[in-house]
């Protein structure tokens, strides 16, 4: 089996103009309910306490970095862990220059990996709106089924947009 083009790292004081470029990418806004830029200034504030606890914060930010060059990519997501239920959302994002490399399912197999071992998850779901047929075959291919559609639920420039909901038991 061929190496795994990605590996993930925890966030460092040096993914600050990394996570400035992509928190203030416009065309991912609508993906990740921003509705204004961030600044520099939040973001350290934010990566000073990146580090918190998974249990007592209930997410985990993960950078994606090319396994040739070390260079971030991207970033994987695990948020809203639910403690008596052991499960969580998962997001990937990555940057629009480095898509379509197989960067994003390389992560989205270490990703569950982590969730399944370390984490000790037993599931993981994503809400991905409908029209993203790219991230929704990413998922599906990744074994994440489909279980609902809720109707109307993103909003967008050109009006409104339906969102899918997956999940995969680990």
């Amino acid at each position: 089996m061929a190496s795994t083009p990605i590996f993930l790292r925890a966030l460092e004081d040096s993914d600050l103009e990394f996570l400035y470029a992509l928190e203030n990418d416009r065309d991912i806004w609508g993906v990740s309910d921003t509705m204004a830029p961030v600044s520099r200034y939040a973001l350290r504030d934010y990566l000073a306490h990146a580090a918190a606890d998974f249990y007592e914060v209930r997410q985990l930010r993960l950078v994606i970095c090319a396994q040739t060059d070390g260079r971030a990519v991207g970033i994987l997501d695990i948020f809203d862990f639910q403690p008596l239920h052991l499960r969580a959302g998962l997001g990937i994002t990555v940057l629009s220059t480095e898509r379509r490399r197989g960067f994003a399912l390389a992560a989205l197999a270490a990703g569950l990996d982590y969730a399944r071992l370390t984490l000790r998850l037993h599931q993981l779901y994503c809400t991905v709106a409908a029209t993203n047929q790219a991230s929704l075959r990413l998922f599906q291919k990744a074994g994440f089924r489909r279980v609902g559609v809720r109707k109307d639920w993103l909003r967008t420039a050109g009006g409104w947009d339906d969102a899918v909901e997956l999940q995969k038991v680990l």
